[in-house]
């Protein structure tokens, strides 16, 4: 539900006092959160939960910020700034999407699942606590480094979010609350995804400057 929370720069490698274990952890952090991508993606789709699938959206945008740190830990500026673009879209993307569906399912939608919700919203927040608590010992460390750890720490109100929906669902017996929080979730991510591409447009054109700079 933090959608812009993850936006940051990197640590260079000589910046991270711990550079395998930190490297270790991004791994961790990467593979349970496009994990947790797949299920809720799954579960959504079968649940008839656009909150579901708007939390999804959430972990694969985490899962591509871990996969960009831990590629970019010894790359310039410039690819760091392309691969944050392409985040940025397909956060924007996956957020005109489920902007759609919640339109869309005002009319022709029906309740979803609220056990499942319930049940994929409770795992999703264990997924998430846990990446926390591995990243728990970096949380004091530069700017960049401690913005990693609230990432994870702030996606756990998406999931606590998902699950009061899911109860809600359960109590009026209708899909308002899902589709509230869908659309919230949704906004998120557009805005966040806005934002991603303003920052790295703008590292993008540093970085080319720099190349330019080296050449001459």
């Amino acid at each position: 539900m933090s959608a812009h929370c993850c936006d940051h720069d990197t640590p260079k490698p000589d910046q991270v006092a711990n550079l395998g274990r930190y490297r270790r952890i991004l791994w961790v952090a990467l593979v349970v959160n496009a994990a947790m991508f797949a299920v809720e993606i799954v579960a959504g789709v079968q649940a008839g939960s656009l909150a579901l699938l708007a939390d999804a959206i959430d972990f694969a945008g985490d899962a591509v910020n871990y996969g960009v740190s831990l590629a970019v830990l010894a790359s310039a500026l410039a690819w760091r700034a392309r691969a944050a673009l392409l985040k940025a879209v397909s956060m924007m993307g996956f957020g005109v999407f489920i902007l759609g569906q919640a339109v869309w399912s005002l009319w022709h939608g029906e309740v979803p699942a609220a056990l499942t919700m319930g049940a994929v919203a409770l795992l999703a927040l264990a997924a998430n606590v846990g990446v926390a608590a591995l990243l728990y010992a970096f949380r004091e460390g530069d700017a960049n480094m401690r913005s990693v750890w609230l990432c994870s720490r702030n996606d756990a109100i998406g999931n606590v979010a998902v699950m009061l929906a899911a109860l809600g669902v359960f109590g009026t017996g209708s899909a308002w609350p899902d589709l509230l929080v869908a659309s919230l979730m949704a906004s998120l991510a557009l805005h966040g995804g806005w934002s991603v591409w303003q920052q790295a447009w703008t590292e993008l054109r540093t970085g080319e400057l720099m190349t330019e700079e080296h050449r001459h």
